[in-house]
């Protein structure tokens, strides 16, 4: 379990938001390097994955395929649906003004 925090407005005092399940995964490559993971959740394999990518890049070995291969589209994915979600969004957005009367 972790604690999740907040804060007021995004920048303003933090508080404690409520708990969250974390799964923990460490993978050793026979002798080579460890690779470390924490999924938010209880997926178990989810976490075993990723430090299992994580151990393989830094791998030299095995490092340029796994970016090409699988992190840049990943970051790429990850990207488009960033901006799509932005364009979503965009189009509820309500501009708030106010109007000063011109009192002298």
């Amino acid at each position: 379990m972790v604690m999740l925090r907040g804060r007021v407005g995004g920048t303003g005092n933090p508080f404690n938001l409520g708990e969250a399940s974390v799964v923990r995964c460490a993978v050793r490559l026979g002798e080579g390097p460890l690779g470390v993971s924490y999924a938010l959740g209880r997926d178990k394999r989810r976490a075993e994955l990723a430090a299992l990518v994580d151990a393989l890049l830094q791998d030299p070995e095995h490092h340029d395929a796994l970016q090409h291969k699988l992190i840049v589209p990943l970051a790429l994915a990850q990207a488009q649906a960033r901006t799509q979600r932005q364009t979503d969004v965009a189009g509820s957005k309500v501009e708030f003004f106010t109007f000063v009367r011109g009192e002298a």
